[in-house]
């Protein structure tokens, strides 16, 4: 091999392994790294392109790794901080006994604390929260014995896939690469404030087998002080009916009925969240003021008993649940009721 040639060898070898710059990311490949990270910065989303080689998918990983860094740091400097503000959030994908479904039951409710009001009613607080909603919904497994409404670990949950709440009955949404967790941290890094996953309960049962159709559950949400999210509010309940009755499944394929189903649920829901409720009814026998049966029936639309056990019993009757002398209608099973902040023991 000649000089020249030699030269020119070791010179082509050299442009092959070469340790300059890489090109100037393309305006083209900026906007396309903005557009699937949610509009990340111009100048984050160069420095991740320049990182990595103008890259697309190593930019994206350079990026969920400075997130994750950013987010940790963040959120240890705010650990001492106290977030007393924040959202209860209420997810129900399947609803119970209902038109042309199986009967099962799925929802879950969640507390998000923040530091301030003005960060709880930020668009993106309110979308995280209904979103971590959904996800524990989503993920709540069916349950055999014990309680309906089981409390979820808040550390399983920060582990989860996150799901978009706007595709519901399925696991669609979000990356699978973020965890509720990490769309935590990444929302500190945005508000500038501390943001915690307080507690989450979550119901799920599988719907009664066929020779069990004069059985039914629901189950019904109600918030009182949405903001943004008419799922979100500074109160909150998740509540569970039975219903038994041989008309039943007729009765649910009736669409008249069903309204009248969804104003109960709502008169239920207001009386829960409004008065000093605690427990469905006393175990004891005796009046006690926390029990949810002995509460005024003044929330309910078309009232006809003086406390809510008598107006569940009369609205069974006036509905067709049960005629006279019939065994069945309508009990409330259990509910969780929440509000922003409360001691976690009175909850």
């Amino acid at each position: 091999m000649s000089m020249f040639a030699a030269r020119r060898s070791v010179l082509t070898a050299a442009r092959l392994y070469s340790t300059a710059p890489s090109a100037k990311p393309s305006v083209k490949l900026i906007a396309e790294l903005r557009k699937v990270t949610d509009g990340v910065s111009l100048s984050k989303a160069r420095e991740a392109l320049a990182a990595s080689n103008n890259d697309l998918q190593a930019a994206l990983k350079w990026l969920d790794d400075d997130r994750a860094a950013t987010g940790a740091a963040r959120v240890a400097k705010l650990a001492g901080r106290h977030a007393g503000q924040g959202l209860v959030g209420v997810q129900v994908l399947s609803p119970g006994s209902r038109p042309g479904a199986a009967g099962a039951v799925r929802g879950a409710m969640v507390e998000l604390n923040c530091e301030t009001d003005f960060v709880a009613r930020n668009e993106l607080f309110g979308k995280l929260l209904a979103d971590i909603a959904h996800t524990a919904a989503f993920l709540a497994e069916p349950a055999q014995g014990g309680p309906f409404l089981q409390a979820v670990s808040t550390d399983a949950l920060n582990d989860a896939p996150l799901l978009d709440h706007r595709s519901p009955q399925t696991g669609a949404g979000a990356a699978p690469h973020v965890t509720v967790g990490s769309a935590v941290r990444d929302l500190v890094t945005k508000v500038g404030e501390k943001v915690t996953l307080r507690r989450a309960v979550s119901v799920a049962r599988d719907p009664f087998p066929a020779q069990q159709r004069h059985l039914g559950l629901r189950v019904f949400p109600y918030l009182h002080g949405s903001v943004a999210f008419p799922t979100n509010g500074t109160k909150g309940t998740l509540a569970l009916l039975a219903l038994k009755s041989a008309q039943l499944p007729s009765l649910i394929s009736d669409e008249e009925f069903q309204k009248k189903l969804a104003a109960l649920e709502r008169s239920l829901g207001r009386t829960i969240v409004g008065f000093p409720t605690s427990i469905v009814r006393s175990q004891s026998g005796e009046r006690t003021a926390e029990a949810l049966y002995e509460q005024p029936s003044d929330m309910f639309m078309d009232k006809q008993g003086n406390n809510v056990e008598e107006e569940l019993r009369l609205w069974s009757r006036k509905h067709g649940l049960v005629g006279k002398g019939e065994d069945g209608g309508i009990e409330v099973l259990e509910f969780a009721k929440w509000s922003v902040g409360e001691p976690l023991e009175s909850s």
